[in-house]
């Protein structure tokens, strides 16, 4: 028997593609869940969009994995081996991927909203790695995403107490990327994914590119990550449009074709 999809795509006049997790009240991270959005991050590697928007339910973003199927070591590592495959697909997208976080994202919530490239928060937004109170650790990314982004002593001290960071702090921190109110949230992330998708998309998927190639080894390896994206970017139809205008007309008035 077919069931309700538990993920839904939409996309924008100006091709944004929303993602919506909508696995009811909790939007727990089910393998369901999982597999329906590897599923669509597949499909959009296929048809790119001009910037992606992931988004779960207006109290509770998502609320972590489904702890029904938790089990031994076994289970623990098809757990662990979904969340990896589906969230590093989710951060390979060469387009931005926007994590537009209105509620609790606890646990894979947070996990999920730590593999997008930038988080606009509700101020109802809260953010944690609670796993430890269950006498577990985070599986999805949690250890190594956010000693990254937060810090490595920052990312122990939330990990090992599984306290959850309120909107405000998660800011200040680095855990989120923008707070702005909650009835505003959903303009704000549109705005920004409409004006991502009027830019030159194939500079925005090479600077992508080499900040997260070059985040992994020594700075003289991202230099020339740097330097290879650099002349290659210059091979893009947007590339001479844009020294076009800018010698003609100054800057910020170049209408990019995405190509």
């Amino acid at each position: 028997m077919a069931h309700d999809p538990v993920v839904e795509l939409e996309r924008s006049d100006d091709g944004v593609a929303i993602i919506t997790l909508k696995n009811g009240k909790v939007n727990a991270l089910s393998s369901a869940v999982l597999d329906e959005l590897h599923d669509i991050v597949k499909s959009l590697e296929v048809d790119l969009p001009s910037a992606v928007i992931v988004t779960g339910g207006e109290r509770i973003f998502a609320a972590g994995a489904d702890i029904s199927e938790f089990g031994g070591p076994d289970e623990a590592t098809t757990i662990t081996a979904r969340f990896h495959r589906t969230l590093d697909a989710l951060a390979a997208l060469p387009r931005m991927v926007i994590a537009e976080v209105a509620g609790y994202a606890l646990g894979g919530g947070c996990e999920l909203a730590m593999a997008c490239d930038y988080r606009v928060a509700s101020t109802k937004a809260v953010f944690g790695q609670p796993e430890i109170l269950l006498g577990i650790i985070p599986g999805g990314g949690g250890t190594q995403r956010l000693a990254r982004i937060v810090g490595a002593s920052k990312a122990k001290e939330i990990c090992l107490t599984g306290r959850q960071v309120a909107s405000e702090e998660a800011k200040a921190i680095g855990l989120a990327d923008e707070v702005v109110e909650h009835d505003e949230l959903r303009a704000r992330t549109l705005a920004l994914a409409s004006s991502l998708a009027s830019g030159a998309l194939i500079a925005q998927a090479l600077t992508k590119d080499a900040i997260d190639a070059g985040l992994n080894g020594t700075l003289d390896e991202g230099l020339a990550i740097e330097r290879d994206r650099f002349a290659e970017v210059f091979r893009s139809e947007d590339s001479q449009i844009g020294v076009k205008s800018f010698l003609e007309h100054g800057p910020g008035k170049a209408e990019f074709t995405g190509r």
